[in-house]
Parts: structure tokens; C-alpha cells; sequence
């Protein structure tokens, strides 16, 4: 890896982090707001959708138009895997406990490697297998309290949909590096408008609500959405999704913190197990590409 890579490298890490930490308030913004999930998708949406825009424009200047004019079909599916993850995230956390919904997502690594090694052929490490396996005993014992009534069916299986609609998302922006992806993540927000406007009551919306569902959308949305565009492109797909998953431990922790909502046994049984997983094969992973930087400057 040369001086420049690594410096490639730790700047798509920062990006990802950051993107990471911007994510991680989801839970707090869905919990403080009392409109109906289809409302705050609906506007949140909207405001995502200027905010990525106007970013986009001022780092593009001129070449905004003719960018989106040449979008071809991974644009598009990124678009459609960015709306589908964020209808899947926000209703999980709306559904269920915002700990179920990220134990849940803590998944995608393993799953990104997977859809990888499907359709890019980026084969999946051992530590990324025993891992993945690992990760799904936790998600099994998670998801034993339903039995309790601890949570709910619709929201984890929005928590499941998220997490395949986020490995694909991670994938796409891998294979295709040399396509500008901001403008996929702005239609994004507006799709995700389109498609909950039908169902949302917009002039019910408090001033209270509106201030936060703004703050949601460029905040978490816009932000996170950006932050993690630039950064995903000069990362291997694996790398990104792990990195993004500090999100897990963190968005619950703010709910837990702030609004003292506490995670479900079942879930304080197999989240560690899942977070276990995740964060040995994310510390596996460091020491590994240690090794290699240090054979290759000897």
C-alpha cells in the first residue's frame, strides 16, 4: 500500500465514522417526534433530498446538470437500495425497540460480504465466516423474546430488509467508484417521499415536530448520507459496512441515555453476542491489514 493509498484509505475511514456517528442519532429523532411514521418519512424525505442537492451543486458548480443527465443504472440502484433502507430503518425503529433494530443491522458486514462474494466475487475472509455464523446465533437468541412479546415481527423484519437493502447499497457504491453518487442519494429522499406522500398527513405536523423532522433530515439523513458517499468509494465494501456499524452500539446508547429506554432481555442476551462478533472480526481485521502495511514496508 503506498503513502497516498493510506492516505486514501484513512480519509474514506474518517468519512465513515463520521457518517456513523450522523447516523447513530436516528433513534433519538424518531422517539422525540410525535407525527406517524408516514409523515415523518414523507418530510424528512424533503429535506434530506435539498439538503444532499445543494451539497452536491456546490461541490459540482457547472457539471451538476450534465452529472445527472449521464446517470445510468447503478445510480438507479442505488437510489432504490437507499430508499428501501431508509423506509426499512426508520419503520424498524418505529416498530420495535431501536436495541432489536440495530442488534439486527449489526448483521450487515457479514451480509455485505456475502452479497459481495455473490455478484462482485469479493471473496469473504475465514474471520468474516466464523464471524457471520457467530453473529446469527446472537440475532437467533434476539429474536427468541418475541415469544415473550417483547417487540414486534413487523419492525424486525423491517430491521432485516434495511440490512440487505444497506449490503447492496455498500456493494454498488464499490463496484462502481467512478460514478457520482450523491445525486442517487438525494433522489433517494425524494423517492422515499414519493412513495409515503400518499400516506402522510403533513398539515397535522406540530412546529415542534417540523423543527425536529428539518434537524432529522440534514442532520442524520443529509449528513450521514453524504459523509458516507464520499467515504464508501475509497474503502472496500466490507471496510465501510463495518465502520457503519458503530452505529449499533451508539444508537441505542443515546435512547438510553437521553430517554432511558432500555433493551429487551432477550436482546441483552444475544446483542452482545451479535456485538461480540462484529467488533472481534472488525479488531481481527485492523491486525491483519497491520501485518500486511508492515511486510510491504520492509
Amino acid at each position: 500500500m503506498t503513502l497516498a493509498e493510506q492516505q486514501q484509505y484513512r480519509l474514506g475511514v474518517t468519512y465513515v465514522v463520521l457518517s456513523a456517528l450522523a447516523w447513530s442519532t436516528s433513534g433519538l429523532f424518531v422517539r422525540s417526534i410525535h407525527a406517524d411514521l408516514m409523515t415523518i418519512l414523507f418530510c424528512r424525505g424533503i429535506v434530506a433530498g435539498l439538503g444532499v442537492f445543494a451539497l452536491f451543486f456546490y461541490i459540482e458548480r457547472g457539471n451538476g446538470w450534465r452529472i445527472i443527465r449521464s446517470m445510468r443504472w447503478p445510480s438507479l440502484a442505488a437510489t432504490i437500495f437507499s430508499t428501501t433502507a431508509m423506509i426499512g430503518g426508520i419503520g424498524s425503529i418505529y416498530y420495535t425497540s431501536i436495541a432489536d433494530a440495530m442488534v439486527i443491522y449489526a448483521t450487515v458486514p457479514f451480509v455485505t460480504a456475502g452479497v459481495a462474494y455473490v455478484f462482485i466475487r469479493e471473496r469473504p475472509s475465514a474471520t468474516t465466516l466464523v464471524a457471520s455464523v457467530v453473529a446469527l446465533v446472537g440475532v437467533l437468541v434476539m429474536l427468541s423474546g418475541e415469544a415473550e412479546g417483547d417487540g414486534s415481527w413487523l419492525g424486525k423484519g423491517l430491521a432485516v430488509i434495511m440490512t440487505l437493502a444497506v449490503a447492496g447499497l455498500a456493494v454498488i457504491m464499490r463496484q462502481h467508484r467512478d460514478v457520482p453518487m450523491l445525486p442517487a442519494m438525494a433522489l433517494s429522499a425524494w423517492l422515499c417521499s414519493f412513495v409515503t406522500f400518499w400516506f402522510a398527513s403533513p398539515s397535522m405536523v406540530s412546529g415542534h415536530d417540523l423543527g425536529l423532522i428539518v434537524a432529522f433530515g440534514l442532520v442524520q439523513s443529509a449528513m450521514g448520507l453524504s459523509l458516507y458517499t464520499f467515504g464508501s468509494r475509497l474503502i472496500p465494501a466490507a471496510d465501510a459496512t463495518l465502520l457503519t456499524a458503530l452505529e449499533v452500539p451508539l444508537t441505542p446508547l443515546w435512547t438510553w441515555m437521553f430517554l432511558a429506554e432500555l433493551p429487551s432481555k432477550a436482546t441483552l442476551v444475544g446483542g452482545p453476542i451479535v456485538l461480540a462478533a462484529l467488533f472481534g472480526h472488525i479488531l481481527l481485521e485492523v491486525r491483519r491489514n497491520r501485518v500486511k502495511e508492515t511486510v510491504q514496508v520492509l
